[in-house]
């Protein structure tokens, strides 16, 4: 059976020098979570260890929220992000 993927947001910017994702949310998203990012050249799962917004560290974003989150790999806007 197939994981259970909840689609809760896409990357809209990526800093390639930091490696941080800019992520507009589409749902609650926590601290903890375990999140896949997939693309046309992307796709790979992390645990999330820490986020921002507005630079300031949060435990926990809200839909419409854009977070920065520093990511294992390279992501590209427009890369869609799943809750696993």
């Amino acid at each position: 059976m197939a994981e259970e993927k909840k689609l809760i947001g896409k990357v809209t910017h990526y800093f390639t020098d930091i490696g941080v994702a800019v992520i507009e949310l589409e749902d609650t998203l926590k601290v903890g979570d375990e999140i896949s990012v997939e693309g046309a050249t992307t796709n790979f799962t992390q645990k999330i260890d820490s986020m921002q917004i507005e630079h300031k560290d949060v435990e926990e974003a809200k839909k419409g929220d854009s977070i920065g989150l520093k990511v294992t790999d390279r992501v590209r806007e427009g890369d869609q992000v799943f809750k696993v």
